[in-house]
């Protein structure tokens, strides 16, 4: 499916573009602010070609693509006419929905989310600069390291001017004035003053020195270390946010447009460099130190419950809460043990993939761990996640424990990440010691992220159930059975799948079984179960038998374009039906006329999971005659129901 045609189909199954409040983007996801959720149909999306999951977190409606949800962003922005205000933030009037947790973490991923690409380049350059002096290939005193060094650390030492961009847009303020406020934090001649006396504050029970201050219009400023830093800037942009509307409500239309910003600088940042900054100083110290000390109680602990449950984080959104921390620490500490004790999770999480990838019988499922493993290896692991390992269950449970024993040696090495930098594999550099080089610790994360790749691996490849049925659909059923009968849903003639005129059909793509020539416009169901899922347009119907038998039943070739006319549906998605009920209707002249085939596939989607399957020999078939049967064991009946053999 194209991105364009995607975008449109998401577009529409959220509710169209007049439900959507906002969109933005991150690595993996189109992140939504809908006006009522309720007019989003989940379940459609869920199964929309191209759309890994649905998530609900944050405030957020969040679409699941993978790695290329750049371009069906791009498309979505197009398609909806978004101005470049609806693709970041959110209305005035949705602001204050949601607890405070999942406002907190809206706020955060809008602040930080826009950067996230230029952020992971800039560390993994700054990351592979020092580990190109670690291997001996450049000193730090050369050319080429120094401009290595400015590309990668331009970002961070100018955070606060980034920060002040994006922080802007998410109060709903002036992106630029967030600009000019960032750039007065890091401005040289204000950075590089040493006059004064060193000056000690008290706050929460530590002592912190301030060793420069000036003055503004006679009021003592202290002087900080503004660059890399991340606190002072968004609470210095959300403070503008609010000084600037009250300006702009009392400032006369006619010199609005340059009188605005002029007072709003003029008051925020030298408030910003007398009371917001130092502050906002002192409290991130004090985060940062706590942090660590929190972290010095029990390194070891504290790395198997962070990489135990950062996977669980990570689907509700909640990792977002601990990116500030990291940054924070960065700023104001040089390293940030927070990040570095998950860093192993996302390996946990391939190596789990690896062991599905490798164990399972089914084709499709197969099919889906080849892009997921090599995305997890890049440390995306969303498609991995919510395509294979949920899904499956015991592999992600199987992965979060080989996640929390590699935190635990991480936490146990004591393993500390120097620089914001690269995901997966591209992240080993920002371990490496700007000093010491690659260091124990460095070697022990190394170690740790081995480990927890081949525990998920081993224990999935062996303990995973991995070609596990799923259980029947009511317990009082009796699984003993070896194999499944499936009756014939239609009254007409036996097509040998091979001769449909739909290639991916007759490929056997969608999965194995056969083909009728209605005579009678009726499908009734070929087994009790189920009605797993059923189209708008009612041209295609899919059951789980009672013995766990996927079945697809698609009416016609290419009906979905006649948009359910000429159908009647007597059952919803959700039905349990019994043998023989009627399912749909269609009229066979009225789809001929409009120029469509009625000969419809009945297929079984998950015929891997069974050791064969047979399909009927006779020419035609009536409702409830033997079509298909699977079974468990590979044996052949010959002539039995008239049914020959095919290997499944």
């Amino acid at each position: 499916m194209s991105h364009q045609k995607l975008a449109r189909k998401i577009l529409d199954l959220v509710g169209g573009k007049e439900n959507v409040n906002s969109v933005f983007h991150c690595i993996t996801r189109l992140r939504f602010k809908l006006k009522d959720e309720s007019k989003a149909k989940t379940d459609e999306l869920k199964n929309l070609d191209g759309v890994v999951t649905v998530m609900k977190s944050g405030g957020q409606y969040q679409v699941v693509i993978g790695n290329h949800v750049p371009e069906v962003y791009k498309e979505v922005a197009a398609i909806g006419g978004f101005s470049s205000k609806q693709s970041q933030d959110e209305t005035a009037e949705d602001e204050d929905k949601g607890n405070l947790l999942s406002r907190f973490i809206d706020l955060i991923s809008g602040i930080f989310t826009p950067i996230l690409g230029v952020l992971v380049a800039a560390g993994m350059i700054k990351g592979f600069n020092a580990l190109f002096v670690a291997l001996g290939w450049l000193t730090n005193t050369s050319g080429t390291y120094q401009i290595l060094n400015a590309t990668g650390d331009a970002l961070f030492y100018f955070l606060p001017v980034i920060l002040g961009y994006t922080a802007m847009k998410k109060f709903k303020g002036s992106p630029f004035l967030g600009i000019v406020i960032g750039s007065a934090l890091v401005y040289p001649n204000l950075s590089t003053l040493t006059s004064g006396e060193p000056l000690y504050t008290l706050f929460a029970g530590t002592l912190f020195e301030s060793p420069v201050f000036i003055e503004f219009l006679g009021i003592p400023v202290i002087l900080m270390t503004y660059s890399s830093s991340v606190i002072p800037i968004i609470l210095a942009s959300f403070f503008a946010a609010k000084v600037e509307r009250g300006f702009a409500k009392v400032v006369p239309s006619v010199v609005k447009a340059f009188l605005v910003p002029t007072l709003t600088l003029l008051v925020v940042v030298p408030l910003t460099f007398i009371v917001i900054g130092p502050i906002a100083t002192w409290a991130a110290n004090f985060v940062g130190q706590a942090t660590i000390w929190v972290y010095d109680l029990s390194p070891i602990i504290a790395g198997v419950i962070l990489g135990a449950f950062w996977q669980v984080f990570v689907i509700f959104g909640l990792h977002w809460g601990l990116v500030p921390i990291a940054f924070n620490n960065l700023a104001t500490q040089g390293f940030d043990p927070i990040l570095a004790m998950i860093f192993a999770a996302s390996f946990a999480q391939t190596g789990a993939v690896l062991g599905v990838w490798l164990k399972t019988k089914n084709q499709k499922l197969k099919t889906l761990s080849a892009p997921a493993f090599i995305s997890g290896i890049f440390g995306v692991t969303e498609p991995a996640i919510y395509g294979i390992t949920l899904p499956k269950k015991k592999p992600f449970i199987i992965s979060c424990i080989a996640a929390g024993i590699g935190g635990g040696m991480i936490g146990l090495f004591g393993t500390k990440l120097h620089v914001m930098g690269g995901l997966g594999v591209f992240g080993f550099p920002s371990y490496i010691h700007p000093e010491e080089g690659m260091n124990s610790a460095f070697w022990g994360l190394v170690a740790a992220v081995v480990a927890a790749t081949v525990l998920g691996f081993v224990l999935t490849y062996f303990f995973g159930g991995v070609n596990k049925r799923e259980a029947p659909l009511e317990k009082n059923k009796s699984t003993t059975n070896k194999s499944v009968k499936i009756d014939s849903p239609l009254k007409g003639q036996i097509v040998p799948l091979s001769e449909v005129t739909d290639k991916v059909f007759a490929s056997e793509a969608m999965g194995k079984g056969i083909a009728v020539l209605p005579t009678e416009g009726r499908v009734v169901a070929p087994v009790s179960g189920i009605v797993t899922t059923l189209f708008k347009t009612k041209h295609a119907i899919g059951l789980t038998s009672e013995e766990g038998v996927d079945i697809l039943i698609h009416v016609g070739i290419d009906t979905v374009q006649l948009d359910g006319e000429h159908f009647f549906s007597h059952i919803k998605q959700g039905d349990k039906v019994n043998s023989g009920d009627l399912l749909v209707e269609f009229d066979i002249e009225k789809i001929k006329e409009a120029g469509y085939e009625v000969v419809t596939p009945v297929i079984i989607t998950n015929h891997n999971d069974f050791e064969s399957l047979e399909v009927t020999q006779v020419k035609s078939v009536d409702v409830n005659d033997h079509l298909i049967k699977v079974t468990e064991e590979n044996t052949v009946e010959v002539n039995e129901n008239n049914l020959i053999n095919v290997r499944a």
